[in-house]
């Protein structure tokens, strides 16, 4: 089978009601040396599995259904897609109708034509609630400081992704918490953006609430960068001189003023404080910790149940073998040292 130019990976999470237009814009499409279509089916509560299993069987462009055995989260779900992808270029967009396929050509050919590793989009006007526009701006925020990407570029989950990055990032990351975007700026620089329409939301609300935009942040935060536990260092520098400059003037007013000095409040203040910071501090090396933990005990990225495609007598399933790794490669039996023959 000869691969696709262009791979579009689809993270689906109840995406029923909208899947099936999604899929039916894109395969109206031309691409110049054809494209696929990679629908993740990330634990959707709804139908979304037996949505997507039917438009693997329709005939056009070839749908691939990807079924994990649970909800891993959005950058999971891409992952496991963009593991799968054979297109020289892989795009990846929501499955909510906000990116408007129309824009999917003009995206790929603007990678394509530019020699781009990574294309990002932006818009002139989100269609998102406040509050979610108010966490994005958060978010890219921190990335410009934690993260090595080109200040002020929106990281928008409309984007292009090259071959030589695709395949870099799917097999050389494989841990329980991906940040797509933190390990594309692990592989390149090479980047370019390009403004598109954004659509507002036709069908439910959006599927990210305060906890999971919460947890995303905190693989941006915590998977890429030490700058956190730098912080924390400051921290405890920063509070130490204080503590030290406070000693200094109580002993001072003692001296001065033959008595104990008064202030049972800003010390209980005081001391409040520092061990709220030295908590934070514990919590943060803590959570550092137990990310470590569980990769090293090997908790799955993801996990594929089964994967549908078309086949000559019709719907055909595959079933990974379970002794693969979540990125779909080979399982790595750990080497040890031989001990030397006497």
């Amino acid at each position: 089978m000869v691969d696709p130019v262009l791979s579009i990976v689809v993270p689906v999470y109840n995406g029923a009601a909208t899947i099936s237009e999604l899929v039916a814009a894109l395969r109206a499409l031309d691409i110049d040396g054809g494209l696929e279509i990679v629908l993740a089916v990330d634990g959707s509560p709804d139908n979304s599995l037996d949505v997507c299993k039917k438009l693997a069987a329709e005939p056009g462009a070839p749908v691939t259904v990807l079924s994990l055995s649970r909800n891993f989260g959005e950058h999971n779900a891409v992952m496991a897609g963009l593991a799968r992808a054979r297109g020289a270029f892989a795009i990846t967009m929501d499955d909510d109708l906000q990116n408007p396929p129309s824009e999917v050509k003009r995206l790929y050919e603007y990678a394509r034509d530019g020699g781009y590793d990574v294309v990002y989009t932006y818009y002139e006007e989100k269609k998102h609630a406040a509050w979610r526009n108010i966490g994005s701006r958060f978010t890219n925020w921190c990335a410009d400081k934690l993260i090595d990407k080109p200040k002020g570029l929106y990281l928008s989950s409309f984007r292009c992704i090259s071959g030589f990055v695709r395949e870099h990032i799917t097999t050389g990351y494989e841990g329980p918490y991906p940040y797509v975007d933190g390990l594309i700026f692990q592989v390149t620089q090479n980047v370019g953006r390009l403004q598109v329409a954004h659509l507002p939301r036709i069908e439910g609300r959006s599927n990210y609430t305060i906890a999971r935009l919460f947890r995303l942040w905190l693989s941006m935060f915590l998977n890429f960068s030490v700058i956190p536990l730098r912080f924390a260092t400051l921290f405890g520098i920063a509070f130490g001189l204080l503590g030290a400059l406070a000693a200094v003037i109580v002993v001072a007013e003692a001296i001065s003023a033959h008595k104990p000095p008064q202030g049972w409040a800003s010390l209980m203040v005081a001391v409040l404080v520092l061990a709220g910071v030295q908590l934070i501090v514990v919590g943060l090396i803590g959570e550092y910790l137990g990310r470590m933990f569980l990769a090293s005990n090997r908790k799955p990225q993801y996990l594929v149940r089964e994967v549908f495609k078309r086949g000559d007598s019709g719907l055909e399933v595959e079933r990974p073998p379970v002794n693969t790794q979540a990125a779909g490669q080979p399982y790595r039996v750990p080497s040890f040292p031989q001990e030397p023959e006497r």
